[in-house]
């Protein structure tokens, strides 16, 4: 069954949305995340997905209090991404409660930290794959890696990854329609299953990740549409 994650991204502690990964073209959409996490358990979703923006930029974990308040206010699966770099603070964010650890630069930089996290806590690590024109980002999208996203994707491929969750920078927050073409190229290139993310503007777009399912496309993260009205919860959750 495919999955929505409806997005939940931190900056200064508040829920907002970027341009394009523009730290400076934020939209704040909510001052209280646990009470926007509340309100998309309440809307259906199974899953919620959780990105420490300010913690991608600087490296290590800065909205700790904010994803505190989401882990007390709801009781679903969270899965949380951004400046997570070391073995203690995944260690550190599952003991909390997060169910699932995204490892994005780290696991550029120092790929065998998703080696040893998979081993140590199997089914709830995966590989965050954020590209722009193909080409991996990392540092909160601030640099270029040089990698290509299906070899980074490949590195993986046994390590024991969970997922892996594509983003199309250049489309993220536009609202211009998911990159199916590059999330495709990575979902057949390996066994791990693929989340699609990055532009998401309508319930088409739902539509295309659903018909991907069977080519290893398990699952969507839908940010601005959602928060804007322009995709509706509960349309979106009845095509899946």
């Amino acid at each position: 069954m495919m999955i929505i994650y409806p997005a939940i991204d931190l900056k200064d502690g508040k829920c907002v949305r970027l341009h394009k990964g523009d730290m400076e073209s934020e939209t704040i959409y909510n001052d209280n995340p646990g009470a926007q996490a509340k309100a998309w358990a309440m809307a259906g979703f199974s899953w919620i997905h959780v990105v420490d923006l300010n913690g991608a930029v600087d490296g290590k974990p800065v909205n700790e209090t904010a994803v505190q308040s989401i882990l007390s206010s709801v009781d679903l699966p969270i899965q949380l991404g951004g400046g997570i770099r070391t073995i203690e603070q995944v260690d550190a964010w599952i003991m909390a409660g997060v169910s699932r650890v995204i490892l994005g630069t780290s696991a550029v930089k120092n790929p065998e930290l998703v080696w040893t996290s998979c081993d140590l806590f199997p089914g709830q690590i995966a590989v965050g794959i954020d590209a722009r024109q193909g080409r991996v980002a990392i540092d909160g999208w601030t640099k270029d890696s040089g990698l290509s996203a299906v070899d980074l994707a490949r590195q993986f491929e046994d390590a024991g990854v969970c997922a892996l969750i594509y983003t199309d920078i250049d489309r993220d927050g536009t609202g211009t329609g998911l990159n199916m073409e590059e999330t495709l190229k990575i979902a057949q290139s390996v066994r791990i299953p693929v989340i699609a993310s990055g532009g998401v503007g309508s319930l088409m777009d739902v539509q295309n990740v659903k018909s991907a399912e069977n080519q290893n496309v398990h699952g969507m993260i839908i940010g601005k549409a959602l928060y804007d009205g322009r995709i509706n919860a509960r349309e979106a959750l009845a095509l899946c």
